[in-house]
């Protein structure tokens, strides 16, 4: 699966995937409550009930103070040209949304609900609010936030438990992340156009012309109803990566519905396929250079240095002529290989691990490889997968509009080998995804926020997945944004830093916005 222009993993997902590594095992499906579309949208309330799903285990070592609660509400599945009623494929029709609440029992002086998206497209918004609720001995949210806001995740739709998305088989996502990440013959080549097609045909035909209601602005009013589910007059929302993108499309459509938004790994809503694929492959190999400098400063915690990249491609080289097979005869392909290293690339902590993971391939052991690559990919021990990439392809294929020829993307991959070595090739090819993927297109709006309050949007100089330079583009676009700039490294920053957690945090809970052009140092 070459890395499409919007796949976001973040901190969260991480620390989440952790936690399932550790034995944890979070909500599967919160229990069923009908809702009617049109009057969640007009804000009745659903009934909240205990999410049997989130174990005891699970919030004694985690979150003892927090109370977990369970909800679905139903939204027309297309809300129509400005929200109105529909006559297009969706009309009459409904989607689930799954939702999940974490309230303290210590709160006090409650302001409301914090809304919450991990990005994606296509992660689990109800696990990244439980993860979340955990508190900061895990990565969670501080408690002045947990103590005064309800935790809000929803499972957008197509994602996870809400109507989700499934039309890729394990073989044909093992096969894709699998593939050699830059298939220099034109056999090699056709070859992934081959695969790309055959999955694009599967999705189209299970479900037709309803794949672009699957699309950002679609979610965007989902949203608004949730809001309006869980009774706020105003939305408090906390998006990461792809989430930053949602809550920019809904300050669009509502910005009177705006108390407080911050999006954290901004996304350009502006850039197109080709240069939003670009935009990352720079991003990533801008990380990877910094993995190598600290590789080569800390040889006694790196035992590929001195020369980090000559390892990692080698690996990768190597790897496509006779790849290390495990325990259980799979084999660590040139792929697998290339996306364990992306995988560690979200988190500064991952560097490490990346290290250990080559040198331990190079010793005949790829377990490690198939760890960081699996959690990246949503692959489970059993070989079977989430839906995320399903719904990741079905959304960002829905809201991408531009389409490049076969032989572009070609040249583009020759072009990009040579400017960002590691990375071009796989952000170049990977664009087939959509390319091949059938139906109808629903683009996001991209423009002013015209009437809403600030918006905070805060970058980390040392992101792979959503590079820095996006981050003054999303501000400037919304035109009330506020850059709030983490001089760090990996995906996304709150709450990783003092500096970024307080002016986050005076931010949700007393609207004080941060200082014009505040940096946070990285430690």
């Amino acid at each position: 699966m070459a890395t499409s222009r919007r796949v976001r993993r973040t901190l969260a997902a991480f620390a989440v995937a952790a936690l399932l590594t550790a034995g944890c095992t979070l909500p599967a499906f919160a229990p069923r409550t009908e809702v009617e579309g049109a009057a969640a949208a007009t804000g009745s309330a659903p009934t909240w009930r205990p999410c049997p799903e989130v174990p005891d285990e699970l919030v004694g070592r985690g979150a003892p103070d927090m109370r977990y609660e369970c909800a679905r509400i139903a939204v027309p599945r297309d809300w129509g040209t400005g929200g109105g009623a529909s006559t297009g494929p969706g009309a009459g029709q409904t989607f689930e949304i799954a939702l999940l609440r974490a309230r303290s029992t210590k709160q006090r002086d409650r302001v409301g609900s914090l809304v919450v998206n991990p990005g994606g497209p296509g992660g689990s918004g109800v696990d990244t609010a439980v993860y979340l609720s955990f508190g900061p001995q895990f990565g969670g949210l501080p408690t002045s936030i947990t103590e005064r806001f309800d935790i809000v995740g929803f499972d957008p739709r197509g994602v996870s438990r809400s109507s989700p998305v499934k039309c890729i088989s394990d073989a044909d996502l093992d096969a894709s992340f699998g593939f050699d990440p830059d298939p220099a013959s034109q056999s090699a080549f056709d070859g992934f156009v081959g695969l790309s097609q055959r999955i694009g045909r599967g999705c189209g035909d299970r479900y037709g012309d309803q794949l672009p209601l699957y699309g950002t602005e679609q979610a965007a009013r989902d949203m608004d109803a949730v809001r309006a589910a869980v009774g706020d007059d105003k939305l408090t929302y906390l998006g990461y990566s792809y989430g930053t993108l949602l809550g920019a499309t809904y300050a669009q459509l509502y910005p009177q519905r705006v108390r407080a938004l911050v999006l954290d790994g901004a996304v350009d809503p502006q850039q197109r396929l080709v240069e939003g694929s670009e935009s990352q492959a720079r991003g990533f190999e801008r990380a990877f250079n910094n993995f190598t400098r600290w590789c080569a400063a800390n040889a006694d915690r790196c035992p590929i240095a001195p020369d980090a990249r000559a390892a990692v491609t080698s690996a990768i080289d190597k790897a496509k002529a006779s790849p290390v097979r495990g325990a259980n005869g799979r084999e660590a392909t040139a792929g697998w290989v290339f996306y364990a290293v992306i995988s560690s690339l979200y988190t500064e902590s991952g560097w490490q691990e990346l290290a250990k993971a080559i040198d331990q391939l190079a010793a005949g052991d790829p377990k490690d490889v198939f760890r960081l690559a699996d959690a990246y990919a949503g692959r489970g021990d059993d070989g079977r997968y989430s839906n995320l990439f399903d719904a990741n392809l079905a959304i960002n294929c829905a809201d991408e509009t531009e389409k490049p020829s076969r032989e572009q993307i070609r040249q583009l991959q020759a072009e990009w080998r040579g400017k960002y070595p590691l990375f071009g090739p796989a952000l170049a090819v990977g664009m087939l995804s959509c390319v091949e993927w059938p139906g109808g297109r629903d683009p996001y709006p991209t423009g002013r926020a015209n009437g809403a309050p600030p918006i905070v949007v805060v970058g980390t100089t040392g992101d792979p997945a959503t590079p820095y330079e996006q981050t003054p583009r999303l501000a400037s676009m919304l035109g009330v944004g506020r850059v709030l700039t983490w001089e760090g490294e990996g995906h996304t920053a709150y709450p990783q830093t003092s500096c970024i957690t307080s002016a986050v945090d005076a931010y949700l809970i007393d609207l004080t916005v941060p200082g014009e052009g505040l940096r946070c140092p990285a430690r």
